[in-house]
């Protein structure tokens, strides 16, 4: 009886038995017969070879991703370098800079040297809107004489009082319509001063002009005649920033120069 000895007659050759496996090359080629492999550069973002290899997918660096961000963009977030709160719009300061027209500066808002208003002239002198007012009152004076005169003897208290009265009425109607025109009586086109709204600097408003000299006139001639004027025109004296008198502060105005 024969038995079979394994390290009897090898096939002929003295090789192994052939198999379909083929040993990987020397320095991790591909095999002889088999189609290449794809590198990780071949290989689609994302795609499941990253998944299972462990590796991160996504693009190579250097390579702009999709999505926020990309082609230097800021949708979605701020790019690099770039404040989280982004920029200003176009044509406007940045956010830690006051609009034109406010703060300190000439010609800025509540600035002494400068209007009140962005664009209003400077406030006027006060030498200047005091010869103004003499004007005015010597002219509605010297009218209220000529209308009066034939009717009163001026020498007597009560014809002089009258006449004062009468120029009063005069001086009343006479200003508010002058500055509902254009803000100017005689003796302030003389002076080159003008009255405007304190909030825009326009011409002042049929109410305003009409509250404006009510109450520069009305209190002067019930009650306390020049007094009140010289009470009305310290209150401006001391007021900051806009010198306006009480006449002023009623109708909201304030008195501007025209040299500009």
């Amino acid at each position: 009886m024969s038995t079979h000895d394994p390290s009897g007659p090898q096939p002929e050759g003295g090789g192994q038995p052939s198999s379909d496996k083929q040993p990987p090359t020397p320095g991790g080629g591909t095999p002889e017969g088999e189609p290449p492999r794809p590198t990780p550069s071949d290989e689609p973002y994302g795609s499941q070879t990253g998944a299972s290899t462990g590796a991160p997918s996504g693009p190579p660096p250097g390579v702009p991703s999709e999505g926020p961000g990309a082609y230097q963009g800021n949708y979605g977030g701020p790019t690099h370098g770039q404040s989280p709160y982004g920029q200003p719009p176009y044509g406007q300061p940045p956010y830690d800079q006051p609009p034109p027209g406010y703060g300190p500066g000439p010609g800025m808002y509540g600035a002494p040297s400068g209007g009140p208003v962005p664009g209003m002239p400077p406030i006027g002198t006060w030498p200047k809107r005091i010869l103004a007012r003499v004007i005015d009152y010597v002219l509605i004076q010297v009218v209220g004489v000529i209308v009066v005169s034939p009717f009163v003897d001026l020498g007597t208290r009560q014809g002089s009082t009258e006449a004062f009265w009468l120029g009063c009425v005069i001086y009343l109607v006479y200003e508010a319509l002058m500055l509902a025109r254009d803000g100017q009586t005689l003796g302030k086109k003389a002076m080159k001063i003008r009255v405007a709204m304190l909030v825009d600097g326009n011409t002042p408003t049929q109410a305003a002009a009409w509250t404006r000299a009510a109450v520069y006139i009305l209190p002067a001639v019930i009650c306390c005649a020049a007094l009140w004027w010289i009470i009305d025109g310290l209150f401006g004296v001391f007021d900051k920033p806009y010198r306006q008198c009480v006449h002023d502060k009623a109708a909201k105005t304030v008195v501007v120069t025209t040299e500009v």
